[in-house]
């Protein structure tokens, strides 16, 4: 068992976490559900308290690290020291954008900004997912009672970039709200008044203990098939290994499911490896074939960033994210916080240049809401999980999304024009107002496509919200069961078509709740 410093949370869930190292060599369950994370915990919860689940991370446990739960430390934690125990693993893809995906229990919800916001409506319609939205509604509700603070206060500069928002014509004004609106509005956070973070982790105290064994630095290697004549091919077990390379066998019950949660990247790389994918690749890479499947780790995409920083005239402490301008093509959020000189996110938020000195920084950054260029993973290795596969998004391929960032940053252009703003330029000798930019400055002429493309181009960040890789209707049905294998499912991020929303946490934290219920559901019926 584990026994760690925290702060001020309830770590009941402590009971039926082990570490790998303690696991039986071999061990059976109804259900295991591969991936701790934004989507698993909620998952393996729900099937608890009919069933015995095993719940598979290959990450550990961050409670001691004030990197992950408080706000205040937030770009220290984006990227923290890539070792064994970090939080997030990084990587860059071959586009050239450096990004990062989580690594520890609770998964990118313990590494994120904290903003919780539900899905939008064209999500539901575009998902190929057959979706119940009443139960939709309750599973969401689940998981705010738990986690999810609701405030209206927010800080200066939130409180501006609002203003500026509405003031440059992104209306109506919708308050506080969960809900996905076009328009302004504050949401909700992960974040608590006292700005301790809550993530997916938590969600495991509402498990029944006698039927949940969380099991944390345990990377899944393979799954294990068994075919049948009159069943055809199905799953029936996992292997994973520990910290001490010692090699673990789990196997499911009849009637029992293996549920990939392990991520965008992982759910597909998992398949890869084990068999299930191309036929033509995994005979490339010398891995025997289980099942032709063409699409998988194909139709990646992620929401491209582009952004402005400036450094205000005067001292600000404000820290986080709780605004956000939503129209049909493009999102605006702000940023606010200190970039020290030895933060490993510095080359993320100011690709060119990043700063050399520890200042505040007060950032405007766009997000497209339905990028068309997509891309594809391939494995780094064919029998290493622990090493993020060779991730290509094609950012710009389609020359839409190009225009469409144009557009976004032309929002933010009429936002810095705004009386609210004012505020925050410093002044030259001549007592002229100006924006002291740290990194690319807004083009001059705004209305100059060519000169506002480029600009797009060489400020191009992400969000962390790619998706992908194992498409509804593709890879898997629109109940999420991997087509053509039997008790095998992909719940998480890497069967959305599009991003969901603002943000994608809250609806991947339904999304687990959610497929866990409708399990539930059918076994009953059945």
């Amino acid at each position: 068992m584990f026994i760690f410093l925290h702060i001020n949370a309830d770590l009941s869930y402590l009971q039926f976490v082990y570490n790998a190292t303690e696991s039986p060599l071999e061990e059976v369950y109804d259900y295991i559900v591969v991936g701790g994370g934004t989507a698993g915990c909620p998952l393996a919860t729900t099937l608890s308290a009919n069933y015995s689940v095993l719940l598979l991370e290959r990450g550990g446990v961050a409670l001691n690290d004030p990197n992950v739960l408080l706000e205040e430390n937030l770009q220290a934690n984006q990227l923290p020291t890539d070792d064994i125990n970090s939080p997030a693993q990084t990587f860059t893809s071959e586009d050239g954008v450096l990004n990062a995906r989580g690594r520890v229990l609770g998964g990118s919800s313990m590494i994120n900004v904290g903003i919780y916001s539900r899905a939008d409506e064209d999500f539901y319609n575009e998902s190929g997912i057959e979706w119940n939205m009443s139960i939709v509604k309750s599973a969401y509700e689940w998981v705010e009672e738990a986690i999810v603070t609701q405030t209206d206060r927010i800080n200066s500069w939130q409180m501006s970039v609002k203003t500026a928002l509405l003031q440059s014509g992104i209306c109506p004004y919708n308050g506080l709200t969960l809900e996905h609106l076009q328009g302004t509005k504050i949401f909700g956070s992960t974040f608590d008044r006292t700005g301790r973070r809550h993530g997916a982790i938590e969600l495991l105290n509402k498990a029944k203990k006698k039927n949940l064994r969380v099991v944390v630095h345990a990377t899944v290697e393979r799954l294990v098939f068994v075919s049948d004549t009159s069943l055809g091919l199905s799953a029936i077990g996992v292997v994973y290994h520990d910290t001490n390379g010692n090699s673990h066998i789990a196997r499911i019950r009849e009637k029992g499911e293996i549920i990939l949660s392990a991520g965008t990247l992982g759910s597909p790389q998992l398949l890869l490896m084990s068999g299930v994918g191309p036929s033509s690749y995994l005979l490339s890479l010398n891995i025997p074939i289980v099942y032709d499947q063409p699409f998988i780790g194909q139709f990646l995409s992620d929401n491209p960033r582009s952004a402005i920083t400036i450094t205000p005239p005067f001292p600000l402490d404000d820290i986080g994210s709780r605004v956000v301008g939503i129209t049909k093509r493009f999102y605006i959020e702000a940023g606010s916080g200190m970039a020290p000189f030895s933060s490993p996110v510095s080359p993320i938020l100011f690709p060119d240049p990043y700063p050399p000195l520890n200042l505040t920084v007060l950032s405007i950054l766009e997000k497209l809401s339905r990028p068309l260029s997509t891309g594809f993973l391939r494995l780094a290795s064919p029998t290493n999980a622990s090493l993020t596969p060779i991730v290509r998004f094609n950012y710009y391929n389609d020359t839409r999304d190009l225009s469409q960032c144009v557009n976004a940053m032309r929002a933010i252009g009429r936002m810095l024009r705004t009386p609210v703003m004012e505020q925050y330029k410093s002044m030259d000798q001549h007592g002229q107002g100006y924006f002291k930019f740290v990194g690319q400055a807004l083009p001059q002429n705004q209305f100059d496509d060519e000169a506002m493309g480029e600009f797009c181009r060489k400020t191009l960040g992400t969000f962390y919200h790619y998706h992908g890789g194992c498409l509804t209707q593709k890879v898997v049905d629109s109940h999420l069961k991997v087509i053509g294998i039997n008790a095998l499912r992909v719940v998480d991020g890497s069967t959305f078509v599009v991003s969901p929303g603002t943000n994608p946490q809250a609806t991947i934290m339904m999304f687990g709740r959610y497929i866990g219920v409708k399990i539930l559901e059918e076994r009953k019926t059945n």
